[in-house]
């Protein structure tokens, strides 16, 4: 017990004492601290400098050479497309299943919830061979995909589905806990004096929401850009098709390609550092933003 309260009372009032607070000693928070940041920097630290470091082992002048070789900037534009298709669909999907669960009442809430959940708790090699099962040359919907002449697996479009099946709870999970916490007071204020369903959504529910979108919004694009197991699948490890920046990484680095593989992985390291550096400015708006509800109250 940190401290204790002793009352007396018998005509001449009352004492109270406290025991001082027990702090832990010195030595315990500089070893704590000292194993934090050793493991910071071999789990992170280390890494991202041997990256960079084999990336521009060569020089400069064979680093930008491996950026603009034709196979690597296929592999860049088709990563980008991707994110740009999976990031606005599932921040539209986040949105509505957050919208819906926090405040609606509806039969099933529960396995919505639980389907959103799905992707944290599957494999994605396992997201993939569920693609091929379905959309594979072999089956459920193959021979009526060949006969209309239309191909999936092993081609962009099982890509996207993959990246969207991996990256589609990154949204609604971050709307969905601030959205049940504001409640649905505002919106029944505004619905009460007489606005709209749509109106609203922009004027009420979205300013409230949006700096918790965005958090959802990097986390999901950040993923897109990295997804490699459920992609590999389905992808088929086509060059200038179906390859994915870390499925070229994977590919120069089996072919002994060493500096090329390191360079385009570090493009990939750069926009990991650019996430992060969102992520916190994200998070530091959002504490701030909690610090001046919590003085207003």
């Amino acid at each position: 017990m940190a401290g204790f309260i002793t009352t007396w009372q018998g005509g001449h009032g009352s004492a109270i004492a406290d025991a001082p607070a027990v702090r832990d000693p010195r030595w315990t928070r500089w070893l704590l601290i000292g194993v934090s940041v050793a493991f910071l920097a071999v789990m992170l630290v280390a890494p991202l400098f041997t990256v960079f470091g084999y990336a521009l082992y060569q020089g400069f002048g064979r680093y930008f050479e491996a950026i603009v070789e034709p196979a690597t900037v296929s592999a860049i534009r088709l990563t980008l497309i991707t994110a740009a298709i999976c990031v606005p669909l599932n921040t539209v999907f986040g949105v509505a299943a957050a919208w819906a669960i926090t405040k609606f009442e509806f039969a099933g809430k529960s396995f919505l919830i639980s389907l959103i959940d799905l992707p944290f708790s599957v494999s994605p090699v396992i997201a993939g061979m569920v693609f091929v099962i379905l959309f594979g040359a072999q089956g459920y919907f193959g021979p009526w995909l060949r006969e209309h002449d239309i191909q999936i697996v092993f081609a962009v479009p099982a890509i996207i589905l993959a990246t969207l099946f991996v990256t589609f709870p990154f949204v609604a999970r971050e709307l969905i806990p601030l959205m049940q916490a504001q409640g649905t007071g505002n919106e029944e204020a505004s619905l009460s004096l007489g606005a709209g369903g749509w109106s609203t959504f922009w004027r009420v529910t979205l300013p409230n929401i949006k700096w918790g979108l965005l958090y959802g919004v990097i986390l999901c694009n950040a993923r897109a850009f990295g997804e490699f197991g459920a992609v590999s699948v389905v992808s088929g490890h086509i060059r200038h098709q179906t390859n994915t920046m870390p499925l070229h990484v994977e590919i120069l680095y089996n072919e002994y390609q060493f500096v090329a593989a390191f360079a385009v992985a570090s493009l990939l390291a750069f926009l990991a550092l650019l996430t992060l550096v969102a992520k916190s400015l994200v998070e530091w708006r959002l504490a701030r933003l909690e610090r001046r509800d919590d003085d207003e109250i």
